[in-house]
């Protein structure tokens, strides 16, 4: 538990005092943010905003995570280690499409089909290791089952199945962050509560684990306490970073920070078994990427109607006249409720007695 609170604590300190001193270098290298000239007017005053942030939440979490370990005195875990791989791999592609945008002066990045590969490229090697690492009990970082508590359906995944999953977890995940960060703060805010709702999972799996005690109703997961122990870093990474990213934002994230936070939610939900689990916990990136899906299918279905004003969602909302801190705080509250429903199903059966 020591070694949870040693890497919030660093990490947000990181990202707290960091981020003031990667404002000051962007701003002088002129690495601001461009303005798509078919979005919301207001979002023009953002023009120049330093972008790239996610690179501070990156290495405050790595920084979390490494300070953490030496002062306890202990090793890192493989789920840990491939964890970290897959937040750090896809923040890098992240960062390559931030890099294009400022370098050649244009709203558009990587093109869609290079960041897919990318994506695809790094999750394959994330699950070949996650489903071949084992440790002296024979458990490995992830599993063949699909489920929203536990590993309790007596069926598995094909191995084939199984990667294409994780892959679909993946891009599915991080573009969904990606997708959601259009205002100050919206995302990072929303990314606290998530990571923070898997650092209690973790924490409770870890004290309920079948490696500690075989117990009925135990859970067969792998370093879970590492794994809250990463969960606690990226916690207290996007907490600091909000402090500059909260509306007016003096930084954001930029696909850097968008993709590796969408990778890590993916990897949390894959280790820590209820897959599906992510739904809920991940609610408001699941209701802004369906609206863009609704958006793009009927205007297509349609031959050119629209089901909103402009997708994503949140800027239906600013187009029909809403502040953006007045959407900032309201879909905060949204994924509060569905963080809240997630961790009610997932403590679903101590709550009830069937412990």
């Amino acid at each position: 538990m020591l070694a949870v609170l040693i890497a919030g604590a660093i990490a947000l300190l990181g990202t707290l005092i960091g981020t003031k001193f990667a404002i000051k270098a962007l701003v002088a290298k002129g690495y601001g943010q461009l303005i798509r000239d078919d979005g919301p007017t207001t979002h023009q005053t953002k023009r120049g905003t330093p972008t790239m942030g996610g690179l501070v939440i990156m290495l405050s979490v790595v920084a979390g995570y490494a300070g953490a370990k030496l002062f306890t005195g202990t090793d890192p875990s493989a789920s840990a280690v491939l964890l970290l791989f897959l937040f750090v791999g896809l923040g890098a592609i992240g960062f390559l499409d931030d890099w294009i945008k400022v370098a050649k002066q244009r709203s558009l990045g990587l093109r869609s089909k290079a960041k897919l590969i990318g994506q695809t490229i790094v999750g394959l090697v994330f699950a070949f290791f996650a489903i071949r690492i084992e440790n002296d009990n024979g458990i490995t970082p992830i599993t063949h089952h699909i489920s929203f508590v536990r590993d309790m359906t007596s069926w598995s995944l094909p191995t084939v199945l199984l990667i294409l999953w994780v892959l679909v977890m993946i891009a599915g995940a991080s573009n969904g962050v990606n997708l959601t960060d259009g205002l100050d703060g919206l995302a990072t805010g929303a990314a606290v509560m998530v990571f923070g709702a898997y650092t209690l999972i973790n924490i409770w799996q870890s004290n309920q684990n079948c490696a500690r005690e075989l117990v009925p109703k135990c859970y067969e997961v792998r370093d879970p306490l590492d794994l809250a122990i990463v969960a606690a870093a990226i916690t207290g990474a996007c907490f600091g970073f909000l402090w500059w990213n909260t509306a007016p934002a003096k930084i954001f994230m930029g696909d850097t920070g968008s993709l590796s936070l969408g990778g890590a939610m993916a990897g949390f939900a894959l280790m820590t078994r209820p897959e599906l689990l992510l739904v809920f916990l991940g609610g408001l990136f699941v209701i802004i990427t369906l609206s863009v899906i609704i958006q793009v299918g009927y205007f297509k279905l349609s031959g050119g109607k629209r089901v909103f004003r402009m997708a994503p969602l949140q800027h239906h909302f600013e187009l029909l006249g809403w502040a953006e801190v007045t959407i900032v705080v309201r879909f905060w509250i949204i994924s509060g409720l569905t963080v809240i429903a997630g961790m009610g199903i997932f403590y679903w059966e101590w709550v009830s007695g069937a412990l």
